[in-house]
This record gives C-alpha cells, sequence and structure tokens, in this order.
C-alpha cells in the first residue's frame, strides 16, 4: 500500500547532496554546488566542496530515507567568502542542491550586484521586565525602600555574542538602541481577535 503523506509540503528544488557528490569524480572535491533558496539574492551564493565523507546507511532504513553525507565547504553567502570551512551533515539529505557546470563556475561566482551597504542595528542592553514579574518587584520595592525607581525595573538582556554579525552591535553605556524590546501583542495580524480589549499601544 503507498504512503500518503499529510501536511505542509517543501519548496526544495534540486538534488540531496549525496545524489550529486556521489556520480562525481573524487567525489566533487574542488565543485561548486548551491541551493535553491539562495537564487532568491542578486548576490551570489554558493559552496566549494573541499572534503567529502560518506556515512553508513541505517540497519532499518525507512522507505522515504535520503542518504546523509558529510560535506566540509568553504561556502560564500551573497558575494561574502566565510573564513573557516563549513561543516554540513544535518542539512546533507535536503533536495535543495544544485551542481554548478565548470564552464559556469567563473560567471555564477563572479559578484554581479553587490548589495548596498546597510546601516549598524544597535541592539539595547536592557528591557522591561514580563508585567507580573514586573508586579512583584513593585511590590518588593515598595514594601522594602518605600518607593520603586524605573532603573530597578529593567532586565538586562543576555545575548549570544557568537551568533551576532557585523550587522548587530550591543549599545554601549549612554547609547541610544536603534531598536527596542517592549512586551506586549505588538501589531495584531488580525485585529478582530481583539475586539473590546484595550492594546497597550491604545493606552
Amino acid at each position: 500500500m503507498p504512503y500518503k503523506y499529510i501536511g505542509r509540503t517543501h519548496d526544495f528544488k534540486g538534488k540531496s547532496l549525496w545524489e550529486i557528490l556521489g556520480n562525481l569524480r573524487n567525489m566533487g572535491v574542488g565543485r561548486i554546488v548551491t541551493r535553491s533558496k539562495f537564487e532568491r539574492y542578486p548576490e551570489p551564493s554558493y559552496m566549494k566542496i573541499l572534503k567529502v565523507e560518506p556515512l553508513p546507511q541505517p540497519v532499518n532504513q525507512p522507505p522515504d530515507y535520503l542518504r546523509n553525507v558529510r560535506v566540509l565547504v568553504q561556502k560564500t553567502f551573497r558575494g561574502k567568502t566565510i573564513k573557516d570551512p563549513i561543516l554540513i551533515e544535518s542539512t546533507s539529505y535536503k533536495t535543495d542542491y544544485r551542481l554548478i557546470p565548470k564552464h559556469e563556475e567563473t560567471t555564477y561566482c563572479k559578484l554581479t550586484q553587490p548589495s548596498e551597504p546597510t546601516a549598524q542595528k544597535i541592539l539595547p542592553r536592557t528591557m522591561e521586565f514580563p508585567p507580573l514579574l514586573r508586579e512583584l518587584i513593585k511590590r518588593e520595592c515598595i514594601s522594602t525602600k518605600g518607593q520603586v525607581e524605573n532603573k530597578d525595573l529593567q532586565l538586562e538582556i543576555s545575548y549570544n555574542k557568537r551568533s551576532l554579525n557585523s550587522k548587530y552591535v550591543i549599545a554601549k553605556e549612554g547609547q541610544e538602541a536603534t531598536e527596542k524590546f517592549v512586551m506586549g501583542l505588538g501589531k495584531p495580524v488580525a485585529f478582530r481577535l481583539y475586539e473590546g480589549i484595550v492594546l497597550k499601544d491604545e493606552v
């Protein structure tokens, strides 16, 4: 009996990495591959194959199994080459890869339309507490100090600094942030779901 899949489908266009590299000489080392999701950008995004290591197939292979492969690549994203090589393994099964023919590599990897430099976004150092926690802190401050100061109601934000790139910086002491994180619903997509409710922006 055939399998019938229910749910969301994907928009991948291409083959898995193993389907491409397994049919090339020397496992495709030195060749250029790209993903269809990267082709929406005007700048070229591609990966140069540096090293390939096949992985064993599982003992109990499911009917929809797509073989994974461990690949070390030199990645270029939107015209900028990442210095350190990147290891691809968990996403190698996705049927979203395309091999660039050798006679097209030079023109494909050439930066034809450079992106305009974007202004650096400054992230805030603090933000307000969640409503319930803020109310508890207010009561505690009133019982101990007799008053509440605004600076006491600011929660210090802890960022993953390894994930920050050149487009984002953390505001220094006394520097005003360009981005703000606030508690609340923000701007609802469907206002009819909040009829009769006074939103924070309307107060």
